[in-house]
């Protein structure tokens, strides 16, 4: 795992493949959710690339979520065809649990959609569960959202 800024340009390659994933399964750009790269930089949030064997095949961010100070939310999770199955997700989805529990968040929180039956099921496997849709797509159907309260001594 390695912190890089969203701007990153390897960042960059994977959140349009990411985005492109979105898009095959749902149609449109993927997502349309307002994104600041600024959102990414520490205190407020961290971006982060996954790597095997020398190559980036993953990433995922978070950026602090509303006004408590308290939730992280989870952002452009993604792996590569070449590396699925492979662990990469979880190894990630634990990266940024850390990297925001040590920014005093003490939960994250994600919005998916129903199209993506392998998120789904990674995000229940590590204990996250359905929370009130927030965020870009609430009101859209077929969004789903879900939350995780981080335990201490990260």
């Amino acid at each position: 795992m390695r912190r890089v800024r969203f701007t990153d340009s390897v960042a960059q390659r994977l959140v349009t493949a990411a985005l492109a994933d979105l898009g095959a399964r749902y149609g449109g750009s993927g997502d349309d959710t307002p994104v600041d790269p600024a959102h990414f930089d520490p205190p407020g949030g961290a971006f982060l690339l996954a790597h095997l064997d020398g190559q980036a095949v993953g990433c995922a961010g978070w950026r602090s979520h509303g006004t408590s100070g308290e939730d992280a939310e989870l952002k452009r999770m993604y792996v590569t065809d070449a590396a699925r199955g492979r662990g990469v997700a979880r190894a990630l989805l634990a990266a940024v649990e850390r990297s925001a529990a040590s920014q005093g968040r003490r939960r994250v929180i994600l919005e998916c959609g129903d199209k993506q039956p392998e998120a789904i099921a990674l995000y229940r496997s590590c204990g996250y569960a359905r929370i009130p849709n927030f965020g870009y797509y609430r009101d859209s159907p077929g969004c789903l959202s879900f939350g995780r309260v981080l335990t201490s001594g990260w």
